[in-house]
């Protein structure tokens, strides 16, 4: 029988050498994004750091399970606080015209890395999904470690929580996909 390794696997193994990845020099890591960008089809863009984030209704997550794209299980992240994805992009306002411009709308959330991920529009905000899509830059009190931020995102409600975990987060972008 063989045995395959999905993407996620890999990237987590590999703790920072993930494609695109530009070291610092130092710690191995990629240089950390002090402040996330949203932008695209949004009326309002934002750059929001820390600070900013705190200004959020808070969302509290004592354990996510990282659950790679093949099932196995590589650990957990206890005790975040972020803000939900669907809070930042209803303050940025996406931009959506037409009746049906939402149903052709993507949320890209990228790291500094060049690790991406992708949300349709109404994942974020018509399914439940979306309650577990979270910003976070604290763990257990403290500010997210360098392999981790300062600003990361994970979708908890996922059934593989891991391909779309975020680390070192730096941008979220609104896309229309289709006329």
């Amino acid at each position: 029988m063989k045995k395959f390794l999905c993407l996620c696997c890999v990237l987590l193994a590999s703790l920072g050498a993930r494609p695109g990845a530009a070291a610092d020099g130092v710690s191995g890591q990629p240089p950390p994004a002090r402040q996330i960008f949203v932008s695209g089809a949004v009326q309002q863009p934002l750059t929001l750091g820390v600070p900013e984030l705190l200004e959020f209704p808070p969302q509290q997550i004592s354990e996510v399970q990282l659950i790679c794209q093949s099932g196995a299980n590589k650990g957990q992240l206890e005790n975040l606080r972020g803000v939900l994805l669907r809070d930042i992009l209803t303050r940025a306002q996406v931009l959506a015209p037409g009746h049906n411009d939402v149903k052709k709308m993507i949320v890209v959330a990228s790291a500094t890395d060049g690790y991406t991920v992708v949300f349709s529009w109404s994942e974020i905000f018509n399914s439940p999904v979306g309650d577990g899509v979270i910003v976070f830059f604290e763990k257990d009190r403290a500010p997210l470690a360098d392999n981790e931020g300062p600003i990361a995102l994970v979708s908890r409600l996922d059934t593989r929580t891991g391909p779309r975990h975020v680390r070192w987060l730096k941008s979220i972008e609104v896309r229309k996909v289709a006329d």
